[in-house]
């Protein structure tokens, strides 16, 4: 657990994981672990080759950043960097992992190779993609890779897992409309209100995955915050409103239905009210896809280790993104949910007071390494 502490009290952000990949890298050393670092900005990737030749190659991927969040867990570790904090867990990710090297590390009776992935920047800023533009799979070929990602929203014990899409797809959306300002009392009707605009914006945004979309597609479609004047100009109409949201989806053609009609919606308000309106949307992850082959690898493991009441039943998929996408549409794969839910922790992910559950470090590992132990025996 001191690794784990002492990663929480220093977090650091995506592609800033200096102090926390030099850890790292210095626990490998210490374990005799070959290594190479700087992939993809602050990435390493570690490897064990098994004492009994060549095989399958198995890739298993933890992640490393932080979060701008100010922490109020009021824990003995807590942060000691102030507004930023591990509110994700990826401090917990990392050292299940490093016990999972610990484990391969001592115990080379496989034939194969094992690979270890600690990904910077998953929380948005492109980590996986930065590490696979530098070469990942070209330089590290692998047949399979997996990961895991604790979950307080299942109690500890339980797993969550399933075929195909397990986390969306998702996108940034930023609108800023340009209008014409001007006084509020004086004369509204020769302004270009980007307000009045931004308003019906919001209401029409939020109706399109209710009268667009498939009632049995899952689809997202959130205006989250609106910038517009100062309240202090009570009685000013500014010239430009901005906006920000997100918007998900659990397959392709739903995801670009989303695009499609809030960029029609866009250009219609234009129309109507001359404004301009610029909308940029940016792409933040790709569907978590888990393949059919490694997700029956990952579930044997979990019936066979942890007991097949482990499984959580009927589970459904996430609406929230999560960056290893971008590594299973590049290599077969499955991504799980590890129950993290007690009586103790009860903050979701991205919460203040969120701390990753000690309980939960010791399957993890055991988990890490089952995939890997499973997988690298299945036939080529």
């Amino acid at each position: 657990m001191d690794l784990r502490h002492a990663l929480h009290r220093n977090p650091e952000l995506g592609f800033e994981e200096r102090a926390t990949a030099d850890r790292v890298f210095r626990h490998l050393q210490q374990l005799g672990v070959a290594c190479e670092c700087g992939i993809g900005v602050t990435g390493i990737v570690a490897w064990i080759c098994g004492d009994r030749g060549e095989g399958r190659r198995i890739g298993l991927r933890a992640d490393m950043d932080a979060l701008p969040i100010h922490e109020t867990s009021g824990v003995a570790h807590a942060s000691e960097v102030a507004g930023r904090m591990h509110a994700c867990g990826h401090d917990g990710h990392t050292s299940m992992l490093l016990g999972a090297v610990e484990h391969f590390a001592a115990n080379r009776d496989f034939a194969g190779t094992v690979y270890f992935i600690f990904q910077p920047a998953e929380e948005g800023v492109g980590g996986a993609r930065a590490m696979i533009a530098d070469g990942l799979f070209e330089r590290f070929p692998m047949d399979a890779v997996y990961a895991l990602h604790n979950w307080p929203a299942l109690p500890v014990g339980q797993f969550g897992l399933i075929e195909g899409p397990i986390m969306a797809g998702g996108d940034r959306v930023d609108i800023a409309i340009h209008g014409r300002g001007g006084h509020g009392g004086l004369n509204p009707h020769g302004c270009i209100d980007p307000v009045r605009i931004a308003g019906e914006l919001i209401t029409q945004a939020h109706a399109i995955v209710g009268r667009d979309i498939d009632p049995l597609a899952p689809a997202v479609l959130s205006l989250c915050s609106v910038q517009a004047g100062d309240l202090a100009g009570f009685a000013v109409i500014p010239d430009t409103a901005r906006l920000s949201g997100t918007l998900r989806a659990l397959d392709e053609t739903t995801r670009n239905t989303l695009r499609e009609r809030l960029r029609a919606l866009c250009h219609g308000l234009e129309t109507i009210h001359g404004a301009r309106i610029d909308l940029s949307i940016e792409d933040k992850f790709s569907i978590t896809y888990n393949h059919p082959g490694p997700t029956a690898t990952a579930r044997a493991v979990i019936e066979s280790g942890f007991g097949e009441a482990a499984l959580a039943p009927d589970y459904p998929p996430c609406m929230g993104g999560e960056d290893f996408s971008y590594m299973l549409d590049v290599c077969p794969g499955a991504y799980i949910h590890v129950g993290s839910g007690d009586a103790e922790h009860t903050h979701g992910l991205h919460h203040p007071a969120y701390d990753f559950n000690d309980r939960i470090m010791a399957p993890g590992i055991t988990l890490f390494v089952q995939l890997a132990r499973r997988a690298l025996a299945e036939s080529a």
